[in-house]
């Protein structure tokens, strides 16, 4: 009888070591997955600012050269402020679609991978 109760209590050792190893485990996939997550929205913040200093740079640039060819520097930021806007109005559109949908799709893969 003691010889069983002995092996029960094993068992019951076992299972708890287990499930503990398996609590860790969960907790260092997750550690992972917020790292590597973190870590891709810092390296994409970076390229982020320096495309965003880029263009800013650029657009300056556009604007100062049709201001230059119409004739009145004012008028260059006003066409291409134009063209910003209709941008932003196409992207308001088909944010869901162009936007939302592809983004959302792919964070859903990244944690699930």
């Amino acid at each position: 009888m003691e010889e069983k109760y002995k092996m029960l209590e094993d068992l019951m050792a076992s299972a708890e070591t287990y499930g503990k190893t398996n609590i860790e485990l969960i907790k260092l996939k997750i550690v992972d997955k917020v790292a590597d997550g973190a870590s891709s929205m810092v390296a994409w913040a970076a390229v982020v600012i320096a495309l965003f200093l880029f263009f800013i740079t650029l657009n300056f640039g556009i604007a100062l050269l049709v201001g230059d060819l119409v004739g009145k520097p004012y008028l260059g930021f006003l066409i291409v402020a134009a063209f910003y806007g209709l941008a932003g109005l196409i992207l308001y559109l088909f944010k869901d679609k162009w936007i939302k949908k592809p983004l959302n799709d792919s964070m859903i893969n990244n944690m699930l991978n």
